[in-house]
């Protein structure tokens, strides 16, 4: 097994091409991140405080928020850290430790959107039946089986990564991944790519397929209710679909940007990386606190609860005073 101390680091020489450029990305990386953790930790928050909103929807919306800082908390400070200090250079094990958390908030990723198209289904298609399968117990379950599945396989892909010889050790990302530092191997291993493409179908192609066939449904029932059960369906799921499409979108460009064999641009490399990592864990809430009423109304009791408690603070020792 290869290790940090005999293995040269890993040379991201993006960085050292982008010029005055890096001031701007610096910038606009720190924006979306500091924004990205505002709007989650807020989310976060009202779901907990409100005793209405624990319902396994918003526990599994939650747990989305959650991903999606670990997501951008495992790239963007790297990224800022190697702006600002002029590094190019990223250890082994901490490419390694960077590809383990990327792989998992992935994977997270699709699969609690899995899992809240498959609420939004049962709500939907069996409301009869909600609160007897979407149990709270069953939902810890789920996310449970989640987080501990896809925490094996990607520790089994990344010690399956750090056995191959590496040949070279320069790259064109802005980030590391299992599939870029497998290209800087001496030779192919068949192992690794098979167990890459199963995991690939599992925590995406699966989930994906899962989400396609709750919808499918959802709209087949649909049709067949009043147009105000299709706008109240349509209200429910339009949040889902949004963050869905756009996160799936995202992985898209991802997956072929990394199976390109010719150079990208320095320009689309630091857009698709932004479109996976800063943007989603941004955008996502923001969608969800735009579009679902239950969340406006308790964010609005909030503000006006903290508005009351520092009017009724400059009041009282003018109170006291008078007395």
């Amino acid at each position: 097994m290869n290790s940090s101390v005999s293995t040269p680091p890993i040379d991201f020489r993006i960085y050292g091409s982008l010029g005055l450029d890096h001031f701007a990305l610096v910038l606009c990386v720190l924006v979306f991140y500091i924004s990205g953790l505002c709007v989650n930790v807020i989310l976060v928050v009202v779901v907990c405080v409100e005793s209405r909103l624990h319902r396994p929807m918003y526990v599994l919306l939650v747990n989305l928020s959650l991903s999606g800082v670990m997501g951008s908390s495992s790239v963007c400070p790297i990224i800022i850290k190697h702006l600002m200090t002029g590094s190019q250079e990223t250890s082994l094990t901490g490419c390694l430790t960077q590809v383990f958390f990327t792989n998992v908030y992935a994977g997270c990723m699709f699969c609690i959107l899995a899992l809240m198209a498959y609420d939004r289904y049962v709500s939907i298609c069996k409301p009869l039946l909600y609160h007897s399968i979407m149990t709270p117990a069953k939902v810890k379950l789920m996310l449970t089986l989640v987080y501990f599945t896809l925490s094996c396989s990607s520790a089994v892909q990344v010690y399956l990564t750090s056995t191959i010889p590496l040949c070279e050790h320069t790259v064109d990302k802005l980030i590391c991944d299992s599939l870029v530092i497998s290209k800087l191997s001496c030779k192919r291993t068949t192992l690794i790519s098979v167990f890459g493409l199963c995991c690939a179908f599992c925590v995406i192609v699966f989930p994906c397929c899962l989400v396609l066939l709750s919808y499918l449904h959802i709209f087949k029932v649909t049709l067949s209710t009043s147009q105000e059960g299709q706008r109240r369906a349509l209200q429910t799921c339009t949040p889902h679909l949004l963050t869905f499409v756009n996160f799936s979108v995202a992985s898209f460009f991802g997956v072929i940007s990394n199976r390109l064999t010719y150079e990208v641009p320095k320009a689309v490399n630091i857009l698709i990386c932004m479109n996976f990592f800063a943007i989603p864990p941004l955008l996502h809430p923001i969608i969800y606190g735009i579009k679902m009423q239950e969340i406006r109304q308790s964010i609005n009791k909030m503000i006006k609860d903290k508005i009351l408690q520092l009017r009724v603070c400059q009041d009282l020792p003018q109170t006291v005073k008078n007395v």
